[in-house]
């Protein structure tokens, strides 16, 4: 096994290999040997070295079946990692507010619901003044927090990045006149070589997110036969989100910076793409 991981890591490029291959044949092996352990047995490590140990046997020269059982561990785990740019794509589009017709009514009741909760960060000032004059210090610096992360505006969409894009987008318009919709190629093929390995690498950690969404609720699923997989899809999920938060910032910032500072007097030139379309 560990000969047949290090020719794959030989001919598979780097990123592929260790965001999409290694988790992916994680993910199945979670799956096959928690379909085996199943809710009776979930903590039975002894039963689960057992299975491990029959289908991937230490031996010189690995059973017909054992070998079977290899390729098709890793024909599965190919499947999954060739499925995931189609399935993060889609987690990247609703994260970006490009919500599909289908689903427009629970968008619009999303789009409510976070209006309703919506609160001005000036609020929340007003609340950490109050609650600091009473003595109350520790709500006074979580009220604080707060205010550092309140958006300054109502949430217009459905979801907290497709409102931070849109929001840049909205500011490059009015700044340089620039198509904000289109063109993210176009930016690339023009942009200096700095600014295009800085935007691209603020997509590429915009997309990684995405695709870690994508793994944490595949093991979340796999939870619903063993639920050890699903506390890691949890928290796998928590830290997606944050990671996912930390990479809109960043690619707002950075294609903003790029099209008002870099390059001020080329116009059409489009600010993050959003996924619609």
């Amino acid at each position: 096994m560990g000969l047949l991981l290090d020719e794959l890591r030989q001919r598979v490029p780097d990123g592929w290999f260790l965001r999409r291959l290694l988790p992916a044949l994680l993910l199945v092996a979670v799956a096959a040997v928690g379909w085996r352990l199943g809710w009776a047995h979930w903590s039975d490590l002894a039963r689960a070295r057992q299975l491990i140990a029959a289908a991937l046997p230490l031996g010189a020269e690995p059973a017909p079946a054992a070998a079977a059982g290899l390729v098709l561990v890793l024909l599965a785990a190919v499947a999954a990692a060739l499925a995931l740019p189609f399935a993060a794509g889609a987690v990247g589009a609703l994260a970006a507010g490009a919500w599909p017709w289908w689903l427009t009514p629970p968008a619009r009741r999303l789009t409510r619901w976070r209006e309703r909760r919506w609160v001005p960060p000036e609020e929340f000032a007003r609340e950490a003044v109050r609650a600091r004059a009473a003595g109350r210090e520790l709500r006074a610096a979580r009220l604080d927090a707060r205010r550092a992360r309140a958006d300054a505006v109502p949430p217009t969409g459905p979801t907290w990045s497709g409102d931070r894009l849109r929001a840049t987008e909205d500011r490059i318009r009015a700044t340089t006149g620039t198509d904000v919709a289109m063109g993210w190629t176009a930016l690339l093929l023009t942009a200096p070589d700095a600014a295009r390995e800085a935007l691209s690498a603020a997509r590429d950690g915009y997309d990684a997110a995405c695709e870690a969404l994508v793994w944490s609720a595949a093991f979340t699923l796999v939870g619903l036969r063993w639920w050890p997989a699903a506390a890691v899809g949890l928290l796998l999920a928590l830290a997606a989100h944050r990671a996912l938060r930390r990479a809109v910032i960043t690619l707002c910032h950075t294609t903003e910076a790029v099209l008002t500072h870099q390059l001020p007097d080329r116009p059409g030139r489009p600010a993050a793409p959003s996924g619609r379309g």
